[in-house]
């Protein structure tokens, strides 16, 4: 048995949720006669997903949605697949990463699944042929859903696209224990430091940077949060955490780790006043959290390690993991986002993919929620499978939630 498919095999014994809708899908087929076309990290647990969906009747064509992400012998592995075609390649060029996007959609999918937009962005600029044969869409991360609502609130959205990442079971367990774990767990394994005893500078405190700090501060790290939302940062003083600006944590970090989804978070002014060593890693979707073109730009020399980019600063050392792209992929053992935790995340692609399906038709462009019913459905799966049990409302407890007269 091939590598890739010996980790595939790895993967699917942690995913059991995934594996029961599998078996669902084999006797339905949801998706008989149908070409679902996907853009997402092409690693082991993705191959689980891509096996689910061609179980399910669908022919799959898919690529990679960050040139560094792709594990080569997983895509290898998938291309032996009855009715999978992969075209995803690490360390492809630019270039290439959109002939394989362009590969994806010359197969003419009616469903699309992505990481980032990336596929639903050249159907609506580039390949506008497709726009009237496309059923719709999910949405994997926060990146691509912000990109998909200021196009749907623009009206320039075409298709209905779910959008995967903002429901419960995305948010609470995969943005928060995924990125946390799997971004400093990367981050460890690439530079061999201790976390403990370290400033850890986190860039945002949305749901993964809630998560990177958690799991810093467990490991040990003096936690400083950069926002710009008052809210946020409030509520990331009242965690117990130092917020600031970006300027004045510039100075004391000794790791850094964007999660914004912004462009230039960590930009020359701040470059300037690193410390000696300081390490600058990247846990948003796109390499534009990190001003690297400011760095090649200024930089006296440039240092290639495995997965550092050690750039000289007028004698200071600066240390960028994996060029600034998703650090707990991009890194060469970066190995994405813990098993059991995709395997929720992969449940609710499938089974959006399945109300796609089912009720894209009906739907007008726009950005749409997950149905409650299908992030409770993952949830209980996941329980069941845990072998643990939940209490239920009496007829009588139901009654007086949705009751206004209660009484005194």
């Amino acid at each position: 048995m091939s590598s890739g498919m010996l980790k595939i095999e790895w993967a699917a014994q942690y995913m059991p949720v995934l594996a029961a809708i599998r078996k669902q899908f084999e006797k339905e087929k949801p998706f008989a006669g149908m070409t679902i076309g996907m853009a997402l990290h092409v690693e082991a647990k993705t191959a689980n997903l891509v096996t689910t969906l061609a179980a399910g009747g669908a022919v799959v064509h898919i690529t990679g949605c960050n040139p560094l992400s792709t594990q080569d012998d997983v895509a290898e592995a998938l291309n032996t697949v009855k009715n999978v075609h992969c075209y995803a390649r690490r360390a492809c060029t630019v270039e290439e990463y959109y002939e394989a996007i362009n590969k994806v959609l010359d197969a003419q999918p009616v469903i699309t699944i992505d990481d980032g937009m990336d596929l639903i962005h050249y159907i609506h600029t580039k390949r506008r042929d497709l726009i009237k044969k496309v059923i719709g869409g999910c949405e994997e991360t926060t990146t691509g859903i912000h990109r998909l609502r200021s196009m749907a609130a623009e009206g320039k959205l075409e298709f209905p696209v779910v959008a995967v990442n903002d429901t419960p079971m995305k948010r609470f367990f995969d943005n928060v224990h995924g990125t946390g774990e799997s971004a400093l767990t990367s981050i460890m394994i690439t530079t061999n430091t201790l976390i403990a005893g370290k400033y850890v500078v986190i860039a945002g405190y949305g749901y993964c940077g809630r998560g990177l700090a958690k799991k810093a501060h467990g490991l040990g790290a003096k936690v400083i949060v950069t926002e710009v939302d008052p809210r946020r940062a409030l509520e990331a003083h009242m965690d117990g955490y130092s917020v600031m600006t970006m300027e004045k944590a510039a100075a004391l970090g000794d790791i850094f780790i964007t999660t914004t989804g912004n462009t230039s978070v960590i930009n020359g002014k701040h470059f300037k006043k690193l410390k000696e060593g300081a390490i600058l890693s990247n846990a948003g979707h796109f390499n534009v959290e990190i001003d690297m073109g400011w760095l090649h730009d200024h930089a006296d020399n440039v240092v290639q390690r495995e997965g550092i980019e050690t750039f000289m600063l007028k004698g200071k050392a600066v240390h960028v993991l994996a060029e600034g792209r998703l650090v707990n992929l991009a890194t060469p053992k970066g190995m994405g986002h813990p098993i059991e935790v995709m395997d929720l995340s992969f449940a609710l692609q499938a089974l959006c993919a399945r109300f796609i399906a089912k009720s894209g038709k009906k739907l007008k462009g726009g950005v749409y929620d997950v149905p409650q019913e299908i992030d409770e459905e993952v949830a209980n799966r996941k329980l069941s499978s845990l072998g643990l049990s939940i209490d239920s409302m009496t007829q009588e407890q139901k009654k007086y939630l949705c009751s206004w007269d209660i009484g005194t």
